[in-house]
Formats: C-alpha cells, sequence, structure tokens
C-alpha cells in the first residue's frame, strides 16, 4: 500500500469485490472489462500474474486498474490493462486518484523490468507516450423499435440480413459452449488465428453470469453460427463469435447480428458495441456496411526496456508465415495447440 495526502492505493482482494464492482458499474470512464471477475480469468485461465488496483479516500473507491503481465519468450514481456480485452487503462472520478495509480503502474513496469506499459484508453489519456493508431471501435444507439433499426442499417447490408431470415435461419440462447466453441474455432482456423481454450469460455459464463450469454444460428437443426456476448449497464459486447463452413452462404453472420441486435432492443439495450477492428481488415469493412463508424482506441505505451512499441498482431510480417502454416493444420490440432499459443499474445 502507498499514500499520497489522504489518498491510499490498495491491492484488491476477494472481500473487495462487490465494492470495487459498484464502483465499475457507476464511474463513466469504466468498462465491461473493468470488473473484478477479469482478475480469476487472467489468473485462472491464463496463468499470467496480475494487479488489480484501486485509490481509496475516507473508504470510498475513487479510481480502479486491473493490470496483468505476458511474459513470452516468443511474444515479449509486457505489463497490460489489459490483456484479451479491449478496453483498459484508469478508470477514475478523480484526477489526482488517476494521476496516482498511473504513477504506481509506471513503477510497477519498471520494477518487473518489462518491455513495456501498455494502456488500452477509449479516450486519449497520456499525450506525451507512444501510442498505437492500429485499432478502431464500432459503437451505435439502437432504437426500441426493430423496424427503425432495420431502416437504420444501409440497403446492401440489410439485404444480406433479409437472405438470413429468408434462409429460415434462427436464434436461440444457449446453456452451453460446445455449439458455440464448434463454431469459434472453425472461424478463427480459417484465419489462421490459435483458438482460446474450451476453459475460457465456461470461466467467463461461470464468473459474469447473466452478464455473458451465448446467442446459437441454426437451420434445420444445424449449428450454423454463435456468438458470446458481454452486457453492462445498457450495452451489449458481442465479442467472440464465428461460423461454420455453411455460415458465409447463408448468411449467417448477418443475420445473428441483426438478431442479437433485436433481442437487445427489447431488453431494452441501448447501445450495440460492434468491438475491436483493425483498420482496413474484413471485419472494420463489414462493420462499417452496418453503418457503424469507426471511433479511434488509444493505445498508449510507456516504454520501459523497448525502443519501440511491441507489434504483436497479424500485421507483424515476421507472424506471417506461422499463419499460413496454422491454416493447413487440422481443426483438432488447432484446439489441442492453439490454448497453449494464444495466452501470450494478449
Amino acid at each position: 500500500m502507498t499514500a499520497s495526502s489522504d489518498l491510499s492505493i490498495h491491492e484488491l482482494s476477494d472481500s473487495d469485490k462487490p465494492r470495487w464492482d459498484a464502483f465499475v458499474q457507476t464511474c463513466p470512464g469504466a468498462t465491461f472489462f473493468h470488473r473484478a471477475g477479469w482478475k480469476r480469468i487472467m489468473e485462472d485461465v491464463f496463468g499470467h500474474r496480475a494487479w488489480f488496483l484501486y485509490a481509496e479516500r475516507h473508504g470510498e473507491i475513487e479510481a480502479v486498474l486491473p493490470l496483468a503481465q505476458i511474459n513470452s519468450r516468443l511474444f515479449g514481456n509486457s505489463l497490460m490493462s489489459l490483456p484479451f480485452c479491449v478496453y483498459g487503462g484508469v478508470a477514475s472520478n478523480s484526477d489526482e486518484a488517476f494521476q496516482k495509480l498511473t504513477e504506481v503502474a509506471k513503477e510497477k513496469a519498471e520494477s518487473l523490468n518489462v518491455d513495456a506499459l501498455e494502456m488500452r484508453n477509449r479516450k486519449q489519456a497520456y499525450p506525451e507516450w507512444a501510442h498505437k493508431d492500429l485499432y478502431v471501435t464500432f459503437r451505435k444507439e439502437i432504437d426500441p423499435d426493430p423496424e427503425v433499426n432495420l431502416k437504420n442499417i444501409p440497403r446492401k447490408q440489410r439485404a444480406m440480413v433479409r437472405k438470413g431470415i429468408k434462409a429460415g435461419l434462427e436464434g436461440q440462447w444457449d446453456d452451453g459452449i460446445d455449439r458455440f466453441y464448434d463454431a469459434y474455432s472453425q472461424s478463427v482456423h480459417a484465419l489462421g488465428t490459435p483458438v482460446f481454450s474450451r476453459k475460457l469460455f465456461s470461466t467467463l459464463r461461470d464468473e459474469f453470469g447473466d452478464d455473458c450469454r451465448i446467442l446459437t444460428i441454426t437451420k434445420e437443426g444445424r449449428t450454423i453460427a454463435s456468438v458470446l456476448n458481454f452486457y453492462f449497464r445498457d450495452e451489449v459486447l458481442p465479442y467472440y463469435g464465428g461460423g461454420t463452413s455453411e455460415a458465409r452462404s447463408l448468411k449467417a453472420n448477418d443475420f445473428m447480428y441483426w438478431d442479437l441486435m433485436c433481442r437487445s432492443a427489447e431488453e431494452g439495450i441501448r447501445l450495440f458495441d460492434y468491438g475491436r477492428s483493425k483498420q482496413g481488415a474484413g471485419s472494420y469493412s463489414f462493420k462499417k456496411n452496418w453503418g457503424f463508424e469507426p471511433e479511434p482506441l488509444h493505445y498508449e505505451y510507456h516504454l520501459v526496456k523497448a525502443k519501440e512499441i511491441p507489434e504483436v498482431n497479424p500485421n507483424n510480417p515476421k507472424y506471417q508465415t506461422f499463419i499460413k502454416l496454422w491454416r493447413k493444420l487440422p481443426l483438432s490440432a488447432t484446439q489441442w495447440l492453439g490454448p497453449h499459443i494464444v495466452k501470450n499474445l494478449g
């Protein structure tokens, strides 16, 4: 614990979790990825060291900062807020608490002798730090009326949704992860990306309960596509998803996100967060075609050992050979090997 005037910094304990999450629920700058449950994900699923820090004054939390370290011979050594999450950084109700947690994070990064401290901010927080302009996010308000939402989708994309409807696709909430995992793992295999473990998804469901739900799309009983979604305040975040070999021809992904949008509007959800995409990637174009406008994400870096920003992403040329080889592996092999690799990517 460190102190500055009457502001003190503490590390999250089990008994602190309810008030941590209560703060996150009301803090304007907080996101689903600031929730205390991510500490369990970082430590128990991925096996990484995590420090979830909060600033407190007179018994009231004023700021939180989730941190985890990825130390890999292949992909480098970084302290991040937060690995495997699109948003992170300090969520704060006071400038003093924000500054203090930032300083503590820099001290932690330097004591660990990492390559860099990475803060995944939705808004620029550190203009003087090195930064990456690779990613954007897509967020848009949705209307309670499905017809209004449908009209708000540009004409060509709206036609894709209607094709999915005419194909006889059906959506249903899924109590298990088997159908989701099958569709998801097929998709990431096709992209040449290592697959996450089943344990990740079962632990997410267990940790976040009703705020983590799976929507599966079927045709005549066959799994066609599936998506795991996070819920936070009045937002829905479709986060992990994919489709089988039939998905493209049946326009299943288009139908799936439309079905999720309709279900969310009926529940009173008012913001659809389409999540992160790399600029120029296929997913970037797909989301723009829905009428969503990209918002830049500010991934900011305090460099410690590194001389430049770490480039651990598929755009790095040194990973292209690996991606091509990965696509050629049998799906069963990627499901076995993938979790051992992807846990170090962040």
